[in-house]
C-alpha cells in the first residue's frame, strides 16, 4: 500500500466523518479524546499557477484506540480492508511496548475487516457483545 500513516489531526475531522459515516463534532470529539492514527495516500498537485508543489491527501483509513485496565481498545476502525491491516499495527505496536493485550470489536457483517484483522495477527476469540443492534465478532491479541 503506498500510504503514509500519521497522526490525526482536528482538520481531518470532516473525512474521517465521512469513512465513519458519523457526524463530524463525533470525530473531533474522538480525536480530542483518543490515538488516532490516519492512512493517507498523498498526490502531487498538478497546478500549473502554483509557486511550489503542492500536495494534495486522500485519507484511506483510520484507527482510534485507548488503554484501559491492561488492554488496547481499538474503539473505531474504518477506511479500505489495505488500510485497516496497516492501521491495525499502531495499536499493537504500542501495546507491545507496553506489554499490554490488544483487543478489538468488529461488527459480524463486517467481514473484509476480520480477514484484514486476521491478517495484522488478531486472532478470532468468538462472539462480542451486541453494539447498537447489532452482532460483533471479538479478536484479540497477546503481548
Amino acid at each position: 500500500m503506498d500510504a503514509e500513516v500519521r497522526d490525526a489531526l482536528e482538520t481531518d475531522a470532516e473525512s474521517l466523518a465521512a469513512i465513519a459515516d458519523v457526524p463530524t463534532d463525533v470525530m473531533r470529539n474522538v480525536v480530542h479524546d483518543r490515538t488516532v492514527r490516519v492512512a493517507e495516500r498523498r498526490r502531487e498537485g498538478s497546478d500549473p499557477n502554483a509557486d511550489t508543489d503542492a500536495t494534495d491527501a486522500e485519507l484511506l483509513g483510520f484507527v482510534a484506540f485507548d488503554v484501559r485496565d491492561d488492554t488496547v481498545h481499538v474503539t473505531q476502525l474504518g477506511g479500505s480492508a489495505e488500510a485497516v491491516e496497516r492501521l491495525l499495527g499502531e495499536p499493537v505496536r504500542f501495546a507491545s511496548n507496553e506489554r499490554l493485550r490488544v483487543e478489538y470489536l468488529a461488527v459480524a457483517s463486517d467481514t473484509e475487516h476480520h480477514e484484514a484483522a486476521e491478517r495484522a495477527g488478531f486472532e478470532r476469540r468468538g462472539p462480542g457483545p451486541r453494539f447498537m443492534n447489532e452482532e460483533t465478532v471479538r479478536f484479540g491479541m497477546e503481548p
